[in-house]
C-alpha cells in the first residue's frame, strides 16, 4: 500500500523554528503538522515553557483520529521512561507509528545524563523512522542502539527573508565571541576563556567580546561565582568587551552575530548547535569544540577540548590561521531555499514509509 492524501503529523512540538523549517518555502508539500495543544494549566504565561500535552498517553488516546503518524523532537525532559513507555505503546495500540528525530544523544540542559540515556532507550526501540542530523550521531546511535538513523541536516534558523552575504572583513581586527547566556549546563566558558586570554597576549589585534545575561552577575552557584571572580580581572583589559544584557530578541541575536567575526562554542558537552547554524546563516565563523558532533554540522574548525583542559596551542593556530584568512572558520554556506526543499522532501518520504509499515 501506498500512502496518498495529506499527512497528519502530531509533531511534538509545532511550533519552533526549528519544525517549521521542515515544510517547504512555499508550502507546496502533503504534510499538515497539528498546532501545539495549550496547557493543563490555568492562565498560562506567555512564553513558558510546559510539557507537551501530546506526549501525555490520554492526549493520543482522545485524539488519534486527528493524526496519522507522531514525531517528537523534543520536550520530553519532564517525563519519566515509564510515561514514554505507555505513551509509544498507546500509539502503537492505536496503528500511530512514530518517527523520533534524535538531535541530542547528550542532554545539554543536564549534568547527569543518565535520565537521558533511559529516555533514549525507550524512544529508540519504539521508534518506527529515526532520523538525526548528522552522519557522526548517526554512527554513533548504530553503536550504542544496533539502529540505522537516516540523516537529514538541520535546516536554516535565521528566516530566509533575513538571509544576505555577508562582506569579507579586511579590518586588521579580530573579534571573537562567546555568549555565556545563563551558563545552561552544558555552556562552560571559563575554561575557552582562559585559553583566548592566552591567545589574545600573543596577538595585540585579537579581541575578545563576552555576551552573558543578568542572572549571572547574582547567582551564588559556583560555577557563576568563579567566572564572575575571573572576569573582575578583564575590567579595565582593552582587549575585552563584556556585555551583560536580557535575552537577545530573534533581531538582536541576528545583529550580534554580524557584529563578530568569528563566534567560540564554549559548550563543555553536547551533540547538535542552533546557534552554530545562526551563524552560518548570516555569514559568521565559528570555532567549534572537538566534542560532540558539532564539527560534523558543516565542517567548522575545532579545538581540542576535554572538560577544563583546552588545547591552547591548537586554539591559537586556528586564530592565526583566521588573521591570515577569515573564510577558514566559515565553509561554503548551503543554499537554504534549495536545502529545505530537500528537507520536506526527505521528510514527507519518511513519513510515507513509516504509515505504508504500519498500514
Amino acid at each position: 500500500m501506498v500512502w496518498t492524501g495529506p499527512i497528519r503529523v502530531a509533531s511534538i512540538p509545532a511550533n519552533h523554528p526549528y519544525v517549521r523549517h521542515l515544510s517547504p518555502p512555499d508550502g507546496d508539500d502533503r504534510v499538515v503538522r497539528l498546532p501545539d495543544p495549550a496547557p493543563d494549566v490555568v492562565d498560562p504565561l506567555p512564553g513558558q515553557w510546559w510539557p507537551p500535552v501530546m506526549l501525555q498517553t490520554r492526549w493520543v488516546a482522545q485524539h488519534h483520529r486527528e493524526f496519522d503518524l507522531a514525531h517528537l523532537h523534543f520536550g520530553f525532559d519532564a517525563a519519566t521512561p515509564a510515561d514514554l513507555a505507555g505513551w509509544t505503546a498507546e500509539l502503537a495500540d492505536r496503528g500511530r507509528p512514530l518517527v523520533l528525530t534524535v538531535h541530542d544523544l547528550t542532554n545539554p540542559h543536564f549534568v547527569d545524563q543518565t535520565r537521558h540515556r533511559e529516555h533514549l532507550d525507550v524512544l529508540i526501540a519504539a521508534a518506527d523512522e529515526l532520523i538525526t542530523l548528522t552522519h557522526r550521531a548517526a554512527d554513533l546511535i548504530e553503536q550504542e542502539w544496533g539502529r540505522r538513523a537516516s540523516v537529514i541536516q538541520h535546516p536554516h534558523v535565521v528566516p530566509l527573508e533575513d538571509l544576505r552575504p555577508r562582506r569579507p572583513s579586511t579590518a586588521a581586527a579580530l573579534v571573537l565571541g562567546l555568549h555565556a547566556k545563563s551558563l545552561r549546563a552544558n555552556v562552560d566558558p571559563l575554561p575557552v576563556l582562559r585559553a583566548l586570554d592566552e591567545v589574545a597576549k600573543g596577538n595585540a589585534q585579537t579581541f575578545i567580546q563576552l555576551n552573558l545575561h543578568p542572572d549571572v552577575l547574582h547567582r551564588d552557584d559556583e560555577r557563576p561565582a568563579r567566572l564572575r571572580e575571573w572576569l573582575s580581572s578583564k575590567e579595565d583589559d582593552r582587549r575585552w568587551n563584556i556585555q551583560v544584557h536580557p535575552m537577545f530578541t530573534d533581531e538582536e541575536l541576528w545583529r550580534y552575530l554580524r557584529g563578530i567575526d568569528v563566534y567560540v562554542l564554549p559548550y563543555r558537552f553536547g551533540t547538535h548547535s542552533g546557534w552554530l547554524e545562526a551563524c552560518v546563516d548570516v555569514g559568521t565563523g565559528v570555532l567549534v569544540p572537538a566534542v560532540g558532533c558539532y564539527a560534523d554540522q558543516h565542517g567548522h574548525p575545532s579545538f581540542g577540548r576535554s572538560g577544563d583542559e583546552i588545547d591552547v596551542a591548537g586554539l591559537a593556530e586556528l586564530v592565526g590561521r583566521l588573521h591570515a584568512d577569515r573564510s577558514a572558520a566559515t565553509p561554503v554556506s548551503p543554499d537554504r531555499p534549495a536545502q529545505r526543499r530537500r528537507i520536506a522532501e526527505a521528510h514527507e518520504a519518511i513519513y510515507c514509509r513509516a504509515l505504508d509499515r504500519v498500514r
